[in-house]
């Protein structure tokens, strides 16, 4: 059989980077990647569990091209739904296998000589703390920014969330790793890193230095040539001032923090299990508006989980109101298996939770129209990440990560660059300037 590979991600960027390991390791190993599924020999489909709709779309993927199996294609189920579905995924899809999660990555290799050799199913679905992190290549898929997992795993119970069942207990990476791969990526010509984790600043470092996130955070920041550092996903209980103290003392460290919410009541949060309060939400927020550096602050909203009321919706739109969101990503209550909520009264009809949702997308929409308006005339540094030649424009974002897009001229080369743009137009998603000075 020949070794090309086709693979296609679902959800966060801690599956991109995910893949981008699983991509480097294939690559390493002498497999060729190909770009449709009709072209490979083995479909890898790396996968998120986080919603229900996302988890469907990945079954539906394997039901659309059951038939390809046939053909003597090998096709893989890895992520966040193999770690939940485990070996039901054969039973659902008998076309597949391979079957593994995101700690078993660096075994891929040995894993595929097993289907080679003859085995009908193959299984990776351990939790191995000394090989969450590491594989040995890694296929980046942009040239200017990086991803660098800092922590796996967690340890909240929220009460509608997977993650501690598809990523397993909170695992650390030592600063002294971080460190390394982050002065090899500025050495490489990367300028940003995203710090990844899915509860990013729950980080503790396991070595005998014992950082916390704020202080590897800060460190981070002084690795010589990297203009940008970005971190997410913050969890509100363990977001602490230091973190804040550190955006204000190093430019290097994006002026963006996300920061999930999920419902702006407190009677909600506790039915969710999140451990704070909205006072205690909010506490962190005026640490932020109250900062040297001007914080763009963005955040996730659950609308009809189980038990929420008319008023605690309002409360949530209260919230929206008054911390005034530069963005959010607004979801409707997923049902998903093993979680507390699953068996809770209340359940919110599927309608309503539709209405509940428009709602705020509606308010969010209005807020950012009138912050992204605050912003013409401001002059902001902007990473060029493409270009959008129907339109003529350059692709980039801020530090506060905004798209702000401007006019390109033919023949020119700008991607990677940093390069100062006033704001002369805004709507409610991206901004649109034109450039100031020649290229830094």
């Amino acid at each position: 059989m020949q070794k090309t590979f086709y693979i296609e991600t679902f959800g966060c960027q801690m599956n991109a980077h995910d893949s981008e390991k699983v991509v480097g390791t294939l690559l390493a190993t002498g497999y060729s990647q190909v770009e449709t599924v009709e072209e490979a020999n083995y479909v890898f489909y790396n996968t998120c569990s986080i919603r229900d709709k996302a988890e469907q779309k990945v079954f539906h993927r394997l039901d659309t091209f059951k038939k390809a199996a046939g053909g003597g294609k090998v096709f893989a189920v890895l992520g966040c739904v193999a770690q939940q579905e485990g070996e039901k995924i054969f039973a659902k899809a008998p076309h597949v296998s391979l079957v593994a999660g995101s700690a078993s990555y660096t075994k891929l290799p040995q894993m595929l000589v097993q289907l080679e050799a003859g085995n009908r199913r193959v299984t990776g679905l351990s939790f191995d703390t000394d090989e969450a992190f590491d594989t040995p290549y890694t296929r980046r898929d942009n040239p200017h920014r990086a991803y660098l997992t800092i922590i796996e795993g967690c340890d909240k119970s929220c009460a509608y969330c997977v993650v501690p069942f598809t990523r397993g207990p909170e695992r650390s990476r030592t600063s002294q790793s971080v460190l390394e791969e982050g002065r090899r990526l500025a050495a490489d010509g990367y300028t940003e890193i995203q710090l990844l984790g899915q509860n990013v600043n729950s980080y503790r470092d396991p070595s005998p230095v014992g950082w916390d996130f704020a202080t590897l955070l800060s460190k981070v920041g002084e690795i010589p040539g990297m203009r940008r550092v970005r971190f997410t996903t913050s969890h509100p209980r363990d977001f602490v001032k230091p973190i804040i103290d550190a955006i204000d003392e190093n430019p290097n460290l994006c002026n963006h923090v996300h920061l999930p919410v999920q419902s702006g009541s407190t009677r909600v949060l506790a039915a969710m299990q999140r451990l704070y309060t909205r006072d205690q939400y909010m506490q962190r927020i005026e640490w932020m508006k109250n900062a040297r550096r001007p914080i763009a602050i963005t955040t996730d909203i659950i609308v009809g989980f189980p038990g929420e009321t008319e008023t605690d919706f309002e409360d949530t739109l209260k919230l929206l109101d008054e911390v005034r969101y530069d963005s959010l990503f607004a979801f409707k209550y997923s049902v998903r298996p093993n979680t507390a909520a699953l068996t809770m009264p209340g359940q919110i009809p599927e309608e309503e939770k539709t209405r509940r949702i428009q709602i705020v997308l509606e308010r969010q929409r209005a807020i950012q129209i009138r912050l992204n308006s605050d912003l013409i005339g401001n002059v902001e540094e902007v990473l060029v990440e493409g270009q959008n030649k129907a339109l003529g424009q350059w692709i980039g974002r801020t530090s506060q990560h905004r798209p702000l897009n401007f006019a390109s001229q033919p023949g020119e080369s700008l991607l990677g660059t940093y390069l100062p743009v006033r704001v002369t137009r805004a709507g409610p998603n991206s901004l649109v300037g034109e450039r100031v000075t020649p290229v830094v």
